[in-house]
């Protein structure tokens, strides 16, 4: 495709509306992603899954802190757990949202 023809069709509105629950959740995902805790610790269970008590270790956070966004993370479907005893293992949910992810950070790292 050329430049010109390119330029046209990235110029074209979109022909779908968005119904108002799928503009809530785009605009819930990019607050998620707007803050620098939950950015740290979804980059980090891009890794492995993880325990509260692991995330907070490993990002030197306080454990409430983890608990408090892997809550709002779990509510926009961004983490999921599973139970092991009585041991609570997160691990991300969404391959889309961190590829978002990552390329953002490509993209601040490219300068």
């Amino acid at each position: 495709m050329n430049a010109k023809k390119e330029l046209m069709v990235m110029d074209e509105p979109n022909k779908t509306d968005l119904d108002e629950e799928t503009l809530f959740l785009v605009s819930q995902t990019f607050k998620a992603l707007s803050d620098p805790t939950r950015i740290r610790i979804l980059n980090l269970l891009f890794e492995r899954e993880y325990s509260v008590n692991q995330i907070a270790e490993q990002l030197h956070l306080r454990q409430s802190t983890v608990s408090h966004q892997l809550r709002f993370l779990k509510n926009l479907r961004l983490v999921k757990f599973r139970r092991e005893g009585t041991t609570i293992y997160y691990s991300h949910d969404d391959e889309h949202v961190l590829n978002v992810l990552h390329e953002t950070i490509q993209h601040a790292l490219h300068q």
